[in-house]
């Protein structure tokens, strides 16, 4: 549930921006500080919060979530940009729960994998779920109602969280402190990539309206995306250890700024269905491979412990700047930004590739 809304986010905020409870402008700036909230509690809760006490944390977080979800049916405007902003919060502290855990495994890049893959499978039966059968009756408050429901289910799940962590050892992370140089690039390229992955995508329902779809495209594009994410992620485990990070990530993105391209273009149903699943593949196959890379940037892993609050942070000011581009008319903007944010992940890579020590250069 930590990570529930950037998969549901466009459909339901879609959803209530063709109602008339949200803007263009206020879609955007609505998952951007959700998405900002949930970075900063995913990085500020371990030193805030410790290492114990996390069974009624999980708890608590997950009736605190329940509560907001209902509050969001029953408002619009800058008052629901409030309420989600308010929601980000409980869900960060769930990511960082379970990044804890990732970070502290002997295979943190496999665990990465795996993780997003349940995530994003989970994600995918409620968006299909929602879109076939909630949406049509009950519009998009239903979809929150569905919402509130699987954060009760989830503080129920938080009674079997172990209450407190094992210890990391000396080789998992050093000292207290900031990460390296390198590892301060690595977190740039990881706020980067998750920044043009939901600047974009963030606007996919208008982009699909704008395109002269039929109004469930959107929805059908959205869920074969998730679909595709899972595969994306399953790969993305099966391959761990065996791909470099360099190449999985030079990779992905290339392909993923043609797939922007097309959807730049105002691509006929079809083809926005196939993109839409292309670029869910690739997202999810390449996001497992900024672990190692943060690990490669700084061995002490303190990069890696705060790779997912970065790119958390990316997939708020995504949607900020592109929030910035686009009109009521228009939201094509939220794809040029894209375009050129993942041009820039792409710099941050291939530099930390040409300039990584001598040691891991001939291992």
């Amino acid at each position: 549930m930590g990570v529930m809304f950037a998969g549901v986010g466009p459909l339901l905020l879609g959803g209530l921006q063709s109602s008339g409870r949200l803007t263009a402008a206020q879609l955007g700036q609505a998952g951007t500080v959700e998405l900002l909230s949930m970075g900063v509690a995913a990085s500020l809760a371990g030193p805030l919060l410790g290492a114990k006490r996390l069974r009624l944390i999980a708890v608590v977080c997950g009736l605190i979530m329940t509560g907001l979800n209902l509050l969001t049916t029953h408002v619009g405007g800058d008052v629901l940009t409030l309420v989600r902003a308010v929601n980000g919060l409980p869900s960060g502290v769930m990511i960082w729960l379970v990044t804890g855990m990732i970070v502290r495994s002997p295979r943190p890049e496999r665990g990465s994998g795996l993780y997003l893959t349940l995530q994003t499978l989970a994600q995918l039966l409620v968006v299909a779920g929602v879109s076939a059968f909630v949406l049509k009756p009950l519009g998009v408050d239903g979809g929150f109602g569905v919402l509130a429901g699987l954060s009760l289910l989830t503080a129920a799940a938080g009674l079997l969280v172990p209450d407190s962590y094992w210890p990391l050892t000396d080789h998992d992370q050093g000292p207290g402190g900031l990460p390296s140089p390198r590892g301060w690039v690595a977190l740039a390229a990881a706020l980067c990539f998750q920044a043009f992955i939901l600047a974009f995508w963030i606007y996919v329902e208008p982009l699909s309206r704008q395109s002269g779809h039929a109004p469930g495209v959107a929805g059908a594009a959205i869920s074969l995306s998730l679909a595709a994410q899972v595969a994306g992620g399953s790969a993305a485990t099966a391959l761990a250890g065996r791909v470099s990070w360099f190449k999985a990530l030079a990779g992905a993105i290339t392909l993923m700024i043609g797939a922007l391209f097309v959807f730049g273009i105002r691509p006929a149903a079809p083809l926005f269905l196939a993109c839409s699943a292309v670029f869910g593949f690739l997202w999810i196959f390449a996001s497992p491979y900024l672990t190692p890379l943060a690990i490669e940037a700084d061995p002490t892993r303190r990069a890696a412990m705060l790779g997912p609050g970065a790119g958390l942070l990316g997939c708020a000011a995504g949607p900020f700047l592109a929030s910035l581009l686009v009109s009521d008319s228009d939201v094509r903007g939220s794809v040029w930004l894209g375009v050129g944010l993942a041009l820039v992940t792409l710099a941050l890579i291939i530099g930390l590739h040409l300039t990584r020590p001598r040691a891991v250069l001939t291992s």
